[in-house]
This record gives C-alpha cells, structure tokens and sequence, in this order.
C-alpha cells in the first residue's frame, strides 16, 4: 500500500478505541494517521461499553490522544482519504462549520469517508447519507433515516460509493475490511 495520509477528524469524548485502533492499523500497514481536532491540544478520550442490564451504552473516561493539526489549518489535498470515528464527539462537531466544509470537500473530491457508529452524525449534517445505504449505531438510525439515508441492518459495516460505514467498535474487522479494500484501490 502506499504511505499516504489519511485525515481522522476527532475532539473530546471521541471513542478511544475506535480512534486508537485505526491509527494503529493505519499505520501498520503504512500510512499516516493525522488527528484533526477544534485545537492541538491533548484530548480527553471516552470508552463506551455494553453491559449487562443498561439499556444504553455506558461511558468511562478513556486514553489521552494529542491531536496534530486544528480543523482550520486542514487542507484536504493533503490526505487520501477521511476518518469519522464515533463516541460523543461527533455530537458536538457537526455543529462546527469547518468540519461539515472539510468533509464536503472530500464528498466533492471523490475521495473516500470512512465513519463508524457517531462519526455518522457528521456525515448526516453534511448532507452525505441521502440515497445511500448506511450502517451506525442503531440509536443514529432516525437522523439517518430522516435525512434520506437507508439504515442497513444486520450489516455490520457497508459500503455505499465512496462512503464506508460501521455500526460500533464491535464492527471493526468488518469494517476495516472495507476501509482496507478502498485504500489498496
């Protein structure tokens, strides 16, 4: 494969494992994993987990992450591709405009957006889930479906054009199978 970067947009309350895990595996394999947050600082991570008797997920604080770059001074020709890991911040990045535009642009450059379980939030805002088939965290399936986009169940992960999509963490080898297909491309 070759050594390009890809862009992985995050801030505080991202999902430490699903924000780890692909840097990890991004960098196996040899590409650079470049963290865009509001502000290079070091950010507060999460661990969202199942358990026995909760309705919801439960949330722990997670990992510190240093992010390498501020959404502002992102130039999207720079980078292969994008990586919308879920966890709470999605919650609050969409509202942030130089994210819908940065992811946009990728949409608009033909280039691939990966999102998993909340980073699928940003993809909603952005206007990128109408028509197409999509896979989330199942809490995410009304803004999906709300915003014209189809909530594809029982896949765990799915790819519609240059957008690939995963339900939850637990979701991972199916879709970084996916992720990895696209970027040998």
């Amino acid at each position: 494969m070759a050594a390009g970067k890809i862009l992985i947009i995050t801030g505080d309350a991202g999902e430490s494992f699903e924000i780890l895990y692909a840097s990890h595996r991004l960098r196996e394999v040899g590409f650079v994993p470049v963290i865009a947050a509001p502000a290079v600082k070091r950010m507060n991570l999460v661990i969202h987990d199942f358990e026995l008797g909760w309705d919801t997920y439960v949330e722990r604080k997670g990992y510190l992450v240093e992010a390498d770059i501020s959404f502002d001074n992102v130039n999207t020709a720079d980078y292969e591709a994008l990586l919308l890991p879920g966890g709470r911040a999605p919650e609050y990045l969409r509202n942030n405009e130089s994210v819908i535009k940065i992811v946009q642009e990728f949409a608009r450059n033909n280039k691939y957006i990966f999102a998993i379980c909340h980073g699928v939030q940003i993809l909603v805002t952005a206007g990128l889930v109408n028509n197409k088939k999509i896979a989330c965290y199942e809490h995410v399936k009304f803004e999906v479906e709300s915003c014209g986009g189809v909530y594809v169940s029982p896949d765990e992960a799915v790819q519609d054009g240059m957008i690939v999509t995963g339900k939850t963490w637990q979701s991972h080898p199916e879709f970084y199978r996916l992720v990895f297909q696209c970027l040998q491309e």
